[in-house]
């Protein structure tokens, strides 16, 4: 498999936390440079705590890209979009992800 050669941070809530450890895996297999910011466990956290963590690290350049997980996405788009900088989007498919880095 081809490279992703990007630096990523990835964070999930409880909710997220499952597909999280599935990301990582299929990271992993592409070769990705990644920091999981947590949550580490499926015990309840608030996701504006973790959706924070990730968007000010992409916002100081630490990282290129994020990507957050949680029960809908939506809190974490929100959350993640008070910090200056960062344009987040909330994605189920392809197309849509593909778009949002185009517009």
């Amino acid at each position: 498999m081809g490279g992703i050669h990007l630096k990523i941070a990835i964070g999930s809530d409880h909710a997220g936390f499952h597909l999280k450890e599935h990301l990582k895996q299929v990271l992993d297999e592409f070769g990705a440079e990644y920091e999981d910011m947590g949550t580490f466990n499926e015990d309840s956290v608030d996701y504006p705590d973790y959706a924070k963590k990730v968007a000010v690290a992409v916002a100081s350049g630490q990282f290129e890209r994020g990507v957050l997980l949680c029960g809908t996405g939506l809190g974490m788009c929100i959350s993640a979009n008070k910090i200056a900088g960062i344009r987040a989007v909330t994605v189920q498919d392809e197309f849509s992800a593909r778009l949002s880095r185009e517009h």
